[in-house]
């Protein structure tokens, strides 16, 4: 299998690479197979899997969650002559992609079976990451930074109400991950509070080695006011919202990842601080959506999701709505499409819906997380030729409408790329990266 793999992985390499950088290729199947650590030193230093909102690992038993893995590895050299290219760590056991401990060479190395890929590097631990709050919460825990410190993640409610009579997105693990973490980690928690994440944000603020340039907010839908003390969801992410910016005013790029809110609700959001708004839209087909999403479809509808996204680009303004769609799952068995073209075409439609409207969409690549629906019914990683596809088709339709590198998510191009769950930031070409 990984012969196979390996053929695949350089027959895209060279068919594509007048169009895309190895890079982003390569980081695209890193991601959908997940990735295993075959040996760490005793004293290698790194920052640890966080593991923020979602496992974001095809194995999650639990030699895999008690072990410490890093949170993100960034991979150069070798005969692809790669650029830095920062990768998130999705744990899977069986993957053909290996690290290996190298003491000759007292360095780190990715292998692809018996194939040399490059040099690997873990993200780096921060001072702060170490440090407390003054109520004994670690800010890792409270306030992660991902994409090689680039963005302060900020899940302030772990888990999600859809999950109630079953009404989850079928590709997603966050309940069952906040189970399994609470059962490694007790101090892990389903709810912060905002004196933490003001105290977390304050250390991270005044550490000489922070380069944090953006937070996300965000945590699970919140349906049911009365199991939430009252408090609408608005009212919950409003909260924290207003007292992250009212401290730290303009010190970090807000965004905001929600449920897709009607416009009163939205310029709340606005008012608070919120700068970029972000909703996660997950699949475009109406089927999909329906079956995939079927807490979104039951209490907003696909349409309505749509139409308020689209109001939302008056109130936060262009380019700055950027929905996010869950790159892969129009292949799951037993939803998906049969074909991978169709399976583009049909997302590509929705890319282009969004991006005539000035809206930005970016996508995760899929992970099929074994505790989530999909992953239970055994689903496989989509095949590397889907993202192949769909890097080209959203770079494609990204020039037809003249639109901005995104703002919040770092660099663009190879080798300065850090936003680290799918490639479409690594695969802007040099001259566009600006």
């Amino acid at each position: 299998m990984a012969n196979k793999n390996l053929c695949e992985l350089e027959f895209f390499i060279k068919e594509y690479g007048h169009l895309l950088n190895p890079e982003a290729i390569i980081k695209e199947d890193i991601l959908r197979q997940g990735v295993f650590f075959e040996s760490f030193t005793d004293v290698e230093n790194f920052s640890s899997k966080s593991y923020f909102i979602f496992s974001f690992n095809i194995d999650n038993d639990n030699d895999v969650i008690t072990k410490k893995y890093p949170e993100e590895i960034a991979i150069q050299n070798g005969p692809y002559n790669l650029k830095r290219t920062v990768i998130s760590v999705r744990i899977n056991k069986s993957s053909p992609y290996r690290v290996k401990y190298d003491p000759v060479a007292n360095k780190y190395t990715l292998f692809h079976g018996g194939h040399f890929i490059g040099d690997a590097v873990f993200s780096p631990e921060k001072s702060y990451m170490l440090q407390k709050t003054p109520s004994g919460k670690s800010v890792r825990d409270v306030a992660p930074t991902i994409e090689w410190g680039y963005l302060i993640y900020l899940a302030v409610f772990r888990m999600c109400q859809y999950f109630e009579n079953h009404n989850e997105c079928a590709f997603c693990d966050m309940n069952s991950n906040y189970v399994s973490q609470k059962k490694a980690n007790k101090s892990y928690s389903a709810v912060k509070s905002i004196g933490d994440i003001i105290d977390a944000l304050g250390i991270i603020g005044s550490s000489e080695d922070s380069r944090s340039k953006a937070y996300t907010l965000t945590g699970g839908s919140i349906i049911d006011e009365v199991k939430f003390n009252g408090d609408a969801e608005i009212d919950f992410y409003v909260r924290f919202l207003e007292a992250i910016e009212d401290k730290y005013k303009g010190k970090w790029i807000s965004k905001v990842v929600v449920q897709a809110h009607d416009t009163k609700n939205l310029k709340r959001l606005k008012d608070a601080g919120a700068y970029i708004y972000h909703t996660n839209f997950e699949v475009w087909d109406k089927r999909l959506f329906d079956n995939i999403c079927p807490g979104k479809s039951k209490f907003i509808g696909r349409d309505e999701w749509i139409k308020r996204i689209v109001d939302a680009v008056p109130i936060f303004g262009e380019y700055k709505v950027i929905p996010n769609f869950v790159a892969g799952v129009e292949l799951s068995s037993p939803y998906g499409f049969d074909s991978i073209d169709d399976a583009i075409n049909s997302t590509a439609e929705g890319l282009e819906f969004f991006m005539s409207h000035n809206v930005i969409p970016r996508y995760t690549t899929w992970c099929p997380e074994k505790t989530s629906k999909l992953g239970r019914m055994g689903n496989p990683p989509a095949p590397l030729e889907y993202y192949v596809k769909l890097l080209l088709r959203w770079h494609e339709l990204h020039y037809k409408y003249n639109l901005p590198i995104p703002e919040g998510y770092g660099e663009a191009g190879p080798g300065k790329a850090e936003f680290s769950v799918s490639a479409f930031m690594d695969a802007f070409k040099i001259g566009d990266a600006v």
